[in-house]
């Protein structure tokens, strides 16, 4: 059950009620109270701040049965999530203070004219002397944020912030937000490029397919920063993670299991594209029309790209119709498309990735009747497939070596990264891909980057631990 909780702020008067009878009319309308704040108290009332867990029950419902109650008054009810986001998430703050007037003239003018001068003539400089070493944008357009779909640059900031928080507090990286107000391919590639002189890599978000192949390819071209849509890749790399333990729990080999994807947008094209580099020989790609096949026509440039790639079958049909004698089901398509009989027509232990949200392609617990591994994309069931894992230590370890872009080689060392943080003696059905608060995934998806950077001629400096 997803966790919801609201605080409710209330003045108990003692000669009319008790805080039981709030406890039981709490419990009764179907919440659970976590927490309890006095926050004032005298003689014959106080007031307390109670902290209710609704769960996916109606609020209006506790509400309401606390207003009933004799010798209650409710003050205010909050929904702690909009607290944690009153002001925004994120602040920006110097990293020196300024105590005098000498300190001014340094940080200021007229002392930082001679580092301008500097930059000025030698423009690499600007990664040791600004905050480009160490900054990264995250931009959207509010096209295709999480499950809400065009929701818009205002609605898409929260996700932009809460990405900025998780880069600082995971790897130690600075990141802003950049949402533009403009869903035009040329528009965003023009404004990206005019604001990337301060940013050491370009982290997009949230841009709607198929345009965001596109804005990707053209930036990573015409951009000597890394570019990175963490839609397509970091879903791609933590999907492959994942895989590679969940065949070897089930005891099967990348190189001859056959694998149905099933949602070729973004993440789905991405997921296709490094399962062919990291040794798939049977893919099967499926969307809303059918199978996506082998010598097929089609006017989407990355379906005709997979189209013409050799381990795609040339056969026809509905995800229904080509799921029969898979080994490997990925789902980032829609809810409620699968059913228990479909995963009994697989392969003998077969493993179901439903990562839809809010609503998986399959409800998690008829898939584990029939499924030797299950993972998804939700935090209440084992197995989260989650690009946390993956942008903190890719982006740490791309700036740590100045790299010019993001290869297929750093994505598939991330993934194999990310799926060695699980040893052998922890890993099983129920754990396959790390906890995002592992704090051995950074590290070791940071170091990974590194390697494959340096051996692939993207790096341009070795940072000091790998000398």
């Amino acid at each position: 059950m997803a966790t919801t909780l609201i605080i409710i702020r209330l003045e108990l008067d003692h000669e009319h009620a008790s805080f039981g009878d709030v406890a039981a009319a709490v419990s009764q309308a179907g919440g659970d109270i976590t927490s309890i704040d006095v926050i004032s108290s005298a003689k014959g009332s106080s007031i307390r701040d109670i902290t209710v867990d609704i769960g996916d029950r109606d609020e209006a419902a506790i509400v309401g049965a606390l207003r009933r109650l004799p010798g209650v008054r409710l003050i205010n009810v909050s929904d702690r999530t909009f607290l944690m986001h009153l002001g925004g998430k994120i602040s920006i703050k110097p990293t020196l203070p300024i105590r005098n007037r000498d300190d001014l003239s340094q940080v200021y003018t007229p002392g930082v004219a001679k580092v301008c001068k500097a930059i000025h003539e030698s423009p690499a400089k600007a990664f040791s002397l600004t905050i480009k070493r160490n900054t990264v944008a995250v931009i959207t357009d509010g096209t295709a944020v999480l499950g809400l779909g065009g929701i818009g640059p205002y609605a898409a900031a929260p996700v932009m912030e809460g990405k900025a928080m998780l880069f600082k507090q995971l790897a130690g990286v600075d990141a802003f937000p950049l949402c533009l107000d403009t869903s035009d391919t040329e528009e965003i590639i023009r404004t990206v490029k005019a604001v990337a002189q301060i940013f050491g890599g370009i982290n997009l978000e949230d841009i709607s397919s198929p345009r965001c192949f596109e804005i990707e390819r053209r930036l990573a071209e015409e951009l000597d920063i890394p570019v990175f849509h963490d839609d397509q890749h970091g879903t791609a790399v933590v999907v492959t993670a994942g895989l590679i333990n969940a065949l070897k729990v089930v005891g099967k080999r990348m190189s001859e299991v056959r694998v149905v994807v099933s949602g070729v947008g973004a993440a789905g094209v991405s997921i296709c594209k490094m399962l062919l580099a990291a040794g798939v020989t049977r893919l099967v790609p499926v969307d809303r029309a059918g199978a996506i096949m082998f010598g097929g026509k089609y006017e989407h440039p990355m379906w005709q790209w997979l189209a013409e790639q050799p381990q795609v079958e040339a056969r026809a049909g509905s995800l229904k119709d080509v799921l029969p004698g898979a080994d490997v089901f990925i789902g980032v398509s829609s809810g409620g498309l699968l059913t228990g009989a479909d995963i009994l027509a697989m392969n003998e232990r077969p493993i179901v990735f439903a990562l839809a949200n809010p609503e998986p392609e399959i409800r998690p617990e008829e898939a584990l009747k029939h499924a030797a591994v299950v993972a998804t994309g939700r935090s209440d069931y084992p197995n989260q497939i989650n690009n946390v894992l993956v942008f903190p230590g890719l982006f740490r370890g791309a700036l740590d070596c100045r790299a010019r872009r993001i290869n297929e080689a750093m994505k598939l060392a991330a993934a194999e990264a990310i799926a060695s943080s699980v040893t052998d003696e922890e890993r099983n059905e129920q754990y396959i891909i790390p906890s995002i608060f592992n704090e051995q995934v950074v590290p070791l998806v940071r170091k990974a980057i590194v390697i494959a950077a340096m051996s692939t001629g993207v790096a341009r400096r070795i940072p000091p631990d790998f000398r």
